[in-house]
């Protein structure tokens, strides 16, 4: 039978851990692919390998077999693939800002169509995300070039399909073991095809196997399962915390500024998350 919903706080335990993962993921790349000898394709591949084996060790010794399907594993290299490649040609700001906004824009629209309907804060919470997201972000940007823009925005398309497709899954960890299996293969094609051009170092290893085995593996299976919590509207709108908190952690980790204006936006970016989360009847006595 499919597990029940994990409790309001333990929801909200969950889904900070997930998204403290997803930044990390930003970070990790950008370090990456600035900072060492490291290519896109070697990144994505060492990254979905480091998760795959981490989690069905993961899975093994909890006496379990891995789920998924090859749908939501095409979805997810898709995503890993296009993230790597876009920050090869895009600022940070642009790329958060483009998957990001990508990701709310999908989630909205499939949650839309499956007839969710928004009251009138929520609407407006999502205007104020957003336009703390931009606040936040928009001073560094510059017209991103075309092909690096559109694959960020696939790559954004691509994890909010495979955000969605978790919500259902009757266990998240043994459902993203499964995807993460199913993705290795893929992905070794993919890097076999880019054979010349692949080329890597320790510390961008070091980095992809981080992130595959850490805050992509086990924050996609802590995500899976803070989304049976989540509705779709409000696992979108938490989402566009995450170039905020990518941004402070800049700050800590890259020796980024911090200016008014970043603690404004953030600001915006978290009251607006707060006022689409959907609320609860009151009960009448």
């Amino acid at each position: 039978m499919p597990r029940m919903p994990p409790s309001p706080a333990r929801t909200l335990v969950l889904t900070t851990f997930a998204l403290l993962a997803f930044a990390g993921n930003s970070l990790l790349c950008r370090w990456a692919l600035d900072r060492s000898q490291t290519d896109p394709a070697s990144f994505t591949t060492l990254r979905l390998v480091a998760g795959a084996l981490v989690l069905w060790l993961l899975v093994r010794t909890r006496g379990r077999r891995p789920a998924g399907d090859w749908f939501s594993a095409l979805a997810l290299f898709v995503y890993a693939a296009g993230f790597s490649w876009a920050y090869t040609g895009l600022s940070a700001g642009t790329g958060a800002l483009l998957l990001f906004g990508a990701v709310q824009a999908t989630m909205l629209l499939l949650g839309l169509r499956a007839g969710a309907r928004w009251s009138t804060w929520q609407w407006l919470g999502l205007g104020l995300a957003m336009s703390g997201l931009v606040g936040v972000l928009m001073p560094g940007l510059s017209a991103p070039a075309p092909l690096p823009a559109g694959l960020m925005l696939v790559a954004g398309v691509a994890w909010g399909v495979y955000s969605l497709r978790g919500r259902g899954v009757a266990d998240a960890t043994d459902t993203t073991a499964g995807n993460f299996l199913r993705a290795v293969p893929i992905t070794l094609c993919a890097s076999a095809l880019a054979w010349p051009w692949l080329q890597i170092d320790a510390a961008g290893a070091l980095c992809a196997v981080i992130s595959g085995a850490v805050t992509s593996g086990l924050g996609y299976a802590v995500w899976y399962t803070a989304l049976r919590g989540l509705s779709p509207q409000a696992a979108g709108s938490c989402q566009l915390s995450v170039p905020v908190i990518t941004a402070v952690a800049g700050v800590l980790w890259l020796g980024e500024s911090v200016d008014l204006r970043l603690a404004l936006g953030s600001a915006a970016v978290l009251l607006g998350i707060a006022l689409t989360l959907p609320r609860r009847p009151r009960q009448v006595a």
